[in-house]
C-alpha cells in the first residue's frame, strides 16, 4: 500500500460520514469521493485564443465548446490483416451489438454501436459508451470482458477515431519501408502493420516497419501492442525522433542509405483536442505550451523529410488545435524545402469524414495574452521563445502555392470526436541542403568514391560510423544515389559473426533497460538439421532469417525476421539501439534429448511459419478444435476417428493442428484455424494462450463466462465439452509436457517479449 493510501486510512473520519464512504462520505456535487474537487471545463483564455484566429465556422462556437465538454465516446478498430476479421465482425455484430438493444445504464440509454462511415469495410465503431460506464456497469460485463480479451489477442484495437486517420492517409502497401517515428503507445504502428500484411498468403511481405520511440519505457509499451499482431516486420528501436540516425543497407554488395518509401511523423503536442479526455488540459492549458513544442516538432518533420525517398509520402500528425504546431510547422518545412515537399491534395481519400481547410493566417499569442500578427512585431527580448518559423509566411505568392488548405483540421463537435490535425507531404525532389557540395574536410573526399563491395556473409562488409552518415552528399547526387563512406569494425576485434548487439556508446547505456543481443544461427549450425528433418521444412524455409537473443548457453528461444529486417540489423547494429524484433517460431523442449526435436513450436509464429512445414500436420474438425481449447488432456479416443488415424503413427512431439472451413456449411466457422499442439503417449493438447484459446471459442459460438483465477473458463451451449481425463490416466502425458518446456496447466506460450529486461504494461484503458 503507498503512503497516501496508508495516511487516508489513518486520517478520522469526519462528522456525519456514512458506512462505507471513505475520508467525507459519497460524491457530492461540490466534488469526488476523496476529496478531490471536480475540474470545472471552463478555460477564458483558451477560448480568448481560438476564437480569435477563428478555427471554428461562424455560428458553430457553441456546439464546438458544448462536444468538448462531453465525455469521448468509446472506439474500437478490428484488426483488418487477421483472415478471421470478418468472423470477429460478424460475431460483433450479431450477438454483442444485438445484446445493447434496448439497455439502460445508469438512466441513459445506450445507443447500439455504429460503424465509422469514413473507415473501410466497416473495421472501426464508436459508441457513446465512455469508459468509465464499459469497466464498472454490471450489465455490459459480458461485453467488457469481450473487448478485454480480443484487444490482448490482438484481434480488436481501442483506439480513438481521430487516431485511426494517418495511417489510412499514409496509404502504405506490403513492400513499402515504413518509419513511424513517434510511435508508442503503439495503436497507429499496428494498424501499419496490418497493412503489410494485406495479403495473408504472404508471410513475409517485401516492406517492414521501423517503430521509434525516444522514452525507453514506452518501448515496451510499444513491444507488448506490436507482439499482439505477430508479425515478422516489426522493429522497435530507441531514438529521439529529431535526430534518428540514417540506416545502411546493403544492395548488391554496396552499402546504401536506406529511406523509407513512407514516415509516420505523429509529433509530440500540446494535446488540446484530447481535452474530451484528458480533462486535465482543462486547468493546464497555455499557449506556452505550443511555443515550446514548435521547435521541436519542425526538427522531427525535418528530419522524418530527409530520410524520406523521392516519391514517398510522409503524413504529419498533432492532437492539437494550434497553428503554431500545426500549419506553422508544415509553412516553415515547405519554405525550407525549396520545392523538394509539396502538400498532397487528399480530400476525396477518406469519403464521408468531415473535415476543415487548413488555415492559411493566424497569429502568435504569448502565455499572458499578447498578440504578435508578424516576426517584425516581437521584441528583442521575447526573441528566444518565439521564433520567425511560427508565423505565416509573409509573400502572399509563397503563401498561396503552399496550398495549407490542403491540410485537414478534425473539429470535435463535427462527428463526436477528438480535436485532430493532419497533412499529408509529398517528397519531389532531394532536401536543398543534400544537394550542396560538402566542405572539403580531412578525408570526406572519400564519399564521393562508392563504397568497396562487401562479401555476403554478416561480417564481410563494414558498417559506416554516425558522425560519416550525417555528411553531405556530393553535388550532383540525389539522396538515393548517396553511397555510405565505411569504417572497418574489425578493428577494435570484439565484433562478432552475425551479432547485432546494443550501440558501443556509453551515453545510450546510461538509460533504459540492458537489451540482449540478436545473433543469426549460421549456416553450418548443427542444431538446425534435426529441426528442418522433425518438421519436414519446405526448401524455400529462409534459415538464415532465424535468430535467438544469446551468444552464449543453449540456445532455448529462436526468433524470425523478415530478410529485409535481416539486412538492417546486420547493417547497422553499431548505430541504431534495437529494442525488440521478429516473432518466436520455436522454444527449447526442457529435456530436449527425450524426444526426436529439441525444440516445440510456438503459436506467436505458426502464422509464420505453416506454409513451410510439410508433416506432423493434423487436420481436426471443428468438434474437434472445440474438444482440444476446452480440455487439458483430450485422449485419442475423444476426437474424431480421422483426427486419431493421422495421429496414431506420429512420434511423441509437437504437431500442428489444422481446422479447414468447410464453404457448404456457411453457418460453422469459415476461416481457417492453425494451432500448436503436442502428441503425448495417448492424447493431444494445445499449447495456446489463454485470450487466443477464448478467441477462437466466441467465434464458434460458445459462451465464456467470467474466470476466476486458476481456473478453466466455463463455457454454456449444448456443444460445450465435457471435462478432462481423470488424473491417474492424464499423468503419463503431463509428465511429458512438463519435459516440453510448458506447464500443463499453463494452456500457452510463456508471455513477454524476447530479451525484453522490462514487466510487459497491460492493455491500457479497458
Amino acid at each position: 500500500m503507498g503512503r497516501r493510501a496508508r495516511g487516508r486510512r489513518l486520517r478520522p473520519r469526519p462528522e456525519g460520514a456514512q458506512d462505507g464512504a471513505a475520508g467525507g462520505g459519497k460524491r457530492s456535487e461540490a466534488g469526488w469521493e476523496g476529496g478531490y474537487p471536480e475540474i470545472v471545463k471552463e478555460n477564458k483564455l483558451f477560448e480568448h485564443y481560438y476564437q480569435e484566429l477563428k478555427i471554428v465556422p461562424e455560428g458553430e462556437w457553441d456546439q464546438f465548446m458544448e462536444a468538448l465538454r462531453e465525455p469521448l465516446p468509446a472506439t474500437l478498430r478490428i484488426t483488418g490483416y487477421k483472415s478471421h476479421a470478418k468472423e470477429i465482425l460478424h460475431c460483433l455484430k450479431n450477438k454483442y451489438f444485438k445484446e445493447l438493444e434496448d439497455l439502460e445504464v445508469d438512466g441513459q440509454k445506450v445507443e447500439v454501436p455504429q460503424p465509422l462511415s469514413w473507415y473501410p469495410e466497416e473495421l472501426a465503431w464508436h459508441t457513446n459508451l465512455s469508459r468509465k460506464i464499459l469497466r464498472k456497469s454490471p450489465q455490459l460485463e459480458k461485453f467488457h470482458q469481450f473487448l478485454v480479451s480480443e484487444t490482448e489477442s490482438g484481434n480488436i484495437s481501442r483506439q480513438e477515431a481521430v487516431s485511426m486517420i494517418p495511417p489510412l492517409l499514409l496509404n502504405a502497401h506490403p513492400h513499402h519501408k515504413i518509419l513511424d517515428m513517434c510511435a508508442a503507445p503503439g495503436s497507429k504502428t499496428t494498424q501499419l502493420i496490418e497493412m503489410l500484411h494485406a495479403d495473408m498468403s504472404v508471410p513475409f511481405p517485401e516492406g517492414f516497419v521501423i517503430a521509434n520511440d525516444v522514452d525507453n519505457k514506452r518501448c515496451y509499451l510499444l513491444v507488448h501492442q506490436a507482439k499482439r499482431l505477430s508479425s515478422p516486420c516489426i522493429m522497435v528501436v530507441n531514438h529521439d525522433a529529431a535526430s534518428i540516425p540514417r540506416l545502411s543497407v546493403d544492395v548488391g554488395g554496396r552499402k546504401e542509405i536506406l529511406f523509407y518509401d513512407r514516415i509516420l511523423c505523429d509529433v509530440p503536442c500540446s494535446g488540446d483536442g484530447t481535452m474530451r479526455k484528458n480533462i486535465d488540459v482543462w486547468k493546464k492549458w497555455t499557449t506556452l505550451n505550443s511555443l515550446q513544442l514548435h521547435g521541436l516538432q519542425l526538427r522531427i518533420a525535418t528530419r522524418g523529410a530527409e530520410q524520406l525517398v523521392e516519391g514517398g509520402r510522409m503524413v504529419y500528425s498533432t492532437c492539437s488545435l494550434n497553428p503554431i504546431e500545426d500549419e506553422a510547422v508544415i509553412a516553415s518545412l515547405l519554405e525550407k524545402s525549396e520545392g523538394a515537399l509539396e502538400l498532397a491534395d487528399v480530400s476525396s481519400e477518406l469519403p464521408g469524414l468531415k473535415w476543415m481547410p487548413g488555415l492559411t493566417q493566424w497569429k502568435v499569442m504569448t502565455k499572458d495574452g499578447q498578440w504578435f500578427a508578424s516576426w517584425d512585431e516581437v521584441p528583442h527580448s521575447r526573441h528566444t521563445q518565439i521564433r520567425p518559423t511560427m508565423f505565416p509566411p509573409k509573400d502572399a505568392n509563397t503563401l498561396q502555392a503552399m496550398h495549407l488548405e490542403r491540410c485537414l483540421r478534425i473539429l470535435p463537435h463535427h462527428q463526436n470526436t477528438g480535436g485532430f490535425f493532419v497533412a499529408v507531404l509529398v517528397k519531389k525532389s532531394s532536401m536543398p541542403w543534400n544537394k550542396r557540395a560538402p566542405k572539403l574536410q580531412g578525408d570526406s573526399a572519400e564519399l564521393r568514391a562508392p563504397a568497396q563491395s562487401s562479401p555476403a556473409g554478416p561480417t564481410g562488409g563494414t558498417a559506416a560510423g554516425p558522425s560519416e552518415l550525417e555528411r553531405t552528399p556530393v553535388t550532383g547526387m540525389g539522396d538515393a544515389e548517396v553511397i555510405e563512406r565505411t569504417e572497418n569494425l574489425d578493428d577494435n576485434g570484439n565484433k562478432k559473426d552475425g551479432v547485432c548487439g546494443p550501440p558501443p556508446s556509453k551515453k545510450m547505456k546510461l538509460f533504459g533497460f540492458k537489451e540482449d543481443p540478436f545473433v543469426f544461427i549460421p549456416e553450418d549450425d548443427p542444431l538446425f538439421p534435426p529441426i528442418q528433418k522433425f518438421y519436414a521444412l519446405d526448401p524455400s524455409f529462409p534459415r538464415m532469417n532465424l535468430l535467438t537473443r544469446t551468444t552464449e548457453g543453449k540456445k532455448r528461444q529462436l526468433y524470425m525476421v523478415s530478410k529485409e529486417l535481416r539486412n538492417v540489423l546486420l547493417n547497422n547494429s553499431e548505430r541504431v539501439k534495437v529494442i525488440n524484433t521478429g516473432i518466436k517460431v520455436w522454444c527449447r523442449n526442457n529435456s530436449g534429448e527425450e524426444f526426436d526435436c529439441a525444440f516445440r513450436l510456438a503459436q506467436e509464429g505458426i502464422y509464420t511459419l505453416y506454409p513451410f512445414i510439410n508433416s506432423r500436420i493434423i487436420t481436426v474438425s471443428l468438434e474437434d478444435v472445440k474438444i482440444l481449447l476446452t480440455q487439458e488432456n483430450p485422449f485419442f479416443r475423444k476426437l474424431s476417428s480421422e483426427t486419431y488415424s493421422q495421429a496414431k503413427d506420429l512420434a511423441k512431439g509437437s504437431v500442428v493442428l489444422k481446422y479447414e472451413p468447410d464453404p457448404t456449411k456457411p453457418d460453422t466457422l469459415q476461416c481457417p484455424i492453425v494451432l500448436c499442439g503436442w502428441r503425448g503417449k495417448a492424447s493431444i493438447r494445445t499449447f495456446v494462450p489463454k485470450n487466443e484459446r477464448l478467441h477462437y471459442l466466441r467465434m464458434m459460438g460458445l459462451e465464456v463466462l467470467a474466470e476466476k483465477k486458476k481456473e478453466a473458463p466455463v463455457l454454456t451451449g449444448d456443444s460445450a465439452a465435457g471435462s478432462g481425463p481423470p488424473e491417474d490416466e492424464a499423468s503419463a502425458d503431463r509428465d511429458e509436457e512438463q519435459a516440453a518446456g510448458v506447464d500443463a496447466g499453463a494452456g500457452g506460450d510463456p508471455a513477454g517479449s524476447p530479451g525484453a529486461s522490462a514487466p510487459q504494461s497491460r492493455t491500457a484503458d479497458l
